[in-house]
């Protein structure tokens, strides 16, 4: 059997440099929105000769996702699962982020538990944002409808950000979706542990991506406070998550990794900006 990487949110950015690092020595599948995104990443990586493969998912849609990973499956034996699909703040309105960040998490992880075997892994990517959000924000004791009832995990998420004005919903659904999760992805290590999938959350600061152009007055505030003044590359952060899902990394499951430049560690709150 094949060995196949999937990798949603693909198109760009920092899931595309992770599909050219992992497709050193596995075949790719890249997921996202919209065939015209996905095309001229699938034509970088076939130049680069990687044997790659694009779908389109919407990732909100369990139904979507089941029929994703069959056909991953499909094609071999799934060794990893990226899920870099996401929306940033300036992408949609709170309900939305929250569907794609927040729901697509849980169906990404739902539908593919079904068909990875031993020794393969996930990484759900959050954000550092989920450091940054107030602790008072959060609704973490909610958090755990997401394995009662969907709709009603849904609701409490949204009564908790419609709390906000309208101007700062999409931000608050953001952080409220990234912090869920991380918190989702260290639920889910006992479970697929109880398989030999690993399961992981990394959580990047600001990079070099077409998401990152959109925040370009956050990100700017964030590097007066980072440890290193620059904006990360896009690589750098596909060699750490290429690292987690190795056999090197085989010990791994159950955690969050940071990789902000030293944001989080400076103390910095966007709210007293």
């Amino acid at each position: 059997m094949r060995k196949v990487c999937v990798i949603t949110g693909g198109g760009s950015g920092i899931g595309l440099a992770t599909a050219k690092i992992l497709g050193e020595k596995n075949d790719v599948i890249i997921v996202g929105r919209t065939a015209k995104k996905l095309e001229s990443a699938l034509d970088q990586l076939r130049t680069l000769g990687i044997s790659a493969e694009a779908l389109e998912c919407d990732i909100s849609d369990r139904s979507a996702v089941d029929h994703l990973a069959a056909i991953a499956r499909s094609r071999g034996t799934i060794t990893a699962v990226v899920h870099a699909a996401g929306m940033s703040p300036h992408m949609g309105d709170g309900e939305t982020i929250m569907k794609v960040n927040a729901l697509g998490t849980i169906n990404v992880n739902e539908s593919f538990y079904e068909v990875m075997e031993e020794g393969s892994c996930i990484v759900d990517i959050s954000s550092m944002s989920a450091y940054l959000t107030p602790g008072f924000i959060l609704p973490k004791r909610k958090y755990k409808y997401s394995r009662i009832n969907i709709e009603v995990f849904m609701k409490k998420m949204m009564s908790r950000v419609n709390l906000f004005p309208q101007s700062l919903r999409s931000s608050v659904a953001y952080g409220i979706s990234k912090h869920f999760v991380i918190w989702y992805a260290k639920m889910d290590a006992a479970k697929f542990g109880q398989k030999g999938i690993r399961v992981i959350s990394i959580s990047p600061g600001s990079f070099e991506t077409p998401m990152g152009e959109l925040e370009k007055d956050e990100v700017n505030e964030c590097l007066k406070h980072s440890a290193i003044k620059r904006l990360g590359r896009a690589e750098e952060i596909a060699d750490l998550i290429a690292y987690c899902t190795s056999d090197k990394a085989s010990y791994l499951t159950g955690t969050d990794i940071l990789c902000d430049g030293g944001c989080v560690a400076s103390g910095y709150n966007p709210l007293k900006r």
